[in-house]
């Protein structure tokens, strides 16, 4: 999917997650989180911001299991190839979980308005598939 790069750099929230660690012990550990338009990128580290992990939106099927706690936020982001990673957010602040599924939701509806522009494209460029599709017509 093409995008503008000002669409691309934008920051939607910026902040601390913590992630439950994939270890036998799962501990969980304090992340610096940031938001774009098209991605979260996960920093172990708050000053030094070169070694992170970015998850892709394109490869997050949905944010699920919401649970609130007294203190925390508890929730699993389900990635395209069925892994579960768990995050877990002070419910004073604003909600990761919300703002997460947002990005989502409008990364999928830019996705699916891109496909249809570039399908009518196209169907458009091949004017004998249109007649075809016409001549099926009861």
């Amino acid at each position: 999917m093409k995008m503008s790069a000002p669409e691309i750099c934008q920051v939607l929230k910026e902040g601390e997650l913590e992630k439950r660690s994939d270890n036998l012990l799962q501990f969980w550990k304090r992340k610096t989180c940031v938001l774009t338009t098209d991605s979260l990128n996960i920093y172990a580290d708050t000053q030094k911001r070169s070694k992170g992990k970015e998850l892709k939106l394109q490869s997050i099927k949905k944010v699920d299991c919401v649970e609130r706690t007294g203190k925390f936020v508890y929730f699993t982001i389900v990635t395209t190839d069925n892994k579960e990673i768990d995050f877990r957010c002070s419910g004073e602040e604003n909600c990761w979980n919300a703002v997460i599924t947002m990005a989502l939701i409008d990364y999928q509806n830019r996705k699916a308005i891109q496909d249809f522009k570039t399908r009518q494209d196209n169907e458009s460029a091949s004017p004998g598939q249109q007649e075809r599709r016409m001549a099926r017509a009861p």
